[in-house]
């Protein structure tokens, strides 16, 4: 298999566990078999609003589902039958290492739902600690091995979601703001970051990246990610929970950019109306139209700074 992926991509996620059952629904410890499939009926909602854009008329072969198995697990095989493009998590919710979900039974989940991604979540700061970093990279040279390896039947491609989150000593050189961290230091940082995991022999696909302000830290970011005769690897930009706002920014400054594919953005379109259904101020369908049209709205984003960078 060679290694990257060459074509558009827009990804509704909505894999998280941990944060969704305590954040959204409120539920601390293990789910009662009740609550679970509360949870699984809000997942499924959110997968109704993708059913709801591709009916609306986005092209099916460039979108994609980002779903667990935990409270997901009925949504792949529809995925399957539909043309989508499916990508599922590897890593232990709310971990601050990455570490596998099933431990040594990691390959046996991956191959029971053969998704076309299988992705990580890893926080890496290069500054970091370095004993966690070191870690985290052998585990995920095991994960990329095994990916790589060839097997019975073709192995997913690695999607991999890289978040840098600031170190204390960062922080303050920016005087503790937030905003300017991700300005200033976290493009540099995340450059970094890609160089290491590369260095370690971990063989990503696709990378799925924080958000950057400034065309010229996304270009530098494509050419780490394409460094090194890694010419087909792809970046496409996730979410972060952020606003619309913030998000259109992202999305305007990457889209132009050689190697940047697409998006992986999850809160940002669904929270607002699932929420609204949960809490039975929405119907369900139209709960479920304005995911896809959330959904779209960001799509038409990215495609139309894409083609105003071309026509320019």
């Amino acid at each position: 298999m060679t290694v990257g992926y060459n074509h558009p991509l827009f990804i509704l996620a909505f894999d998280h566990r941990g944060s969704f059952q305590k954040k959204f629904f409120g539920i601390e410890g293990e789910p009662s078999a009740e609550q679970t499939q509360r949870i699984a009926d809000a997942k499924h909602l959110i997968f109704e609003g993708m059913q709801r854009a591709i009916a609306e008329g986005a092209e099916v072969a460039s979108c994609g589902v980002l779903v667990d198995e935990q409270f997901g697990s009925s949504i792949p095989s529809e995925a399957r039958s539909q043309g989508l493009t499916l990508a599922m998590p590897v890593e232990r919710s709310g971990q601050p290492l990455f570490d596998f979900e099933y431990g040594e039974d990691f390959a046996a989940h991956i191959e029971r739902f053969a998704p076309d991604f299988a992705k990580v979540l890893v926080r890496y700061n290069p500054d970091g600690d370095a004993e966690g970093n070191r870690a985290q990279l052998q585990r995920l040279k095991r994960l990329s091995d095994w990916l790589r390896a060839d097997g019975a039947s073709p192995r997913p491609r690695f999607l991999f979601e890289l978040l840098v989150p600031a170190e204390p000593a960062q922080l303050e050189a920016v005087g503790s703001s937030s905003d300017r961290y991700d300005a200033e230091l976290r493009p540099e940082l995340m450059r970094r970051a890609i160089a290491e995991i590369q260095d370690a022999g971990v063989v990503v696909d696709v990378w799925k990246i924080e958000g950057v302000e400034r065309r010229e830290d996304c270009e530098m970011l494509s050419a780490q990610a394409r460094s090194g005769g890694r010419d087909g690897v792809a970046c496409v930009v996730l979410g972060r929970g952020a606003n619309a706002e913030k998000v259109d920014e992202w999305l305007r400054q990457a889209a132009p950019v050689p190697g940047f594919i697409g998006f992986a953005i999850g809160r940002s379109i669904w929270w607002d109306p699932l929420k609204e259904f949960v809490d039975g101020q929405r119907e369900r369908s139209d709960a479920a139209a304005q995911i896809a049209s959330n959904y779209l709205r960001f799509r038409s984003v990215y495609d139309e700074a894409k083609r105003g960078a071309q026509v320019a």
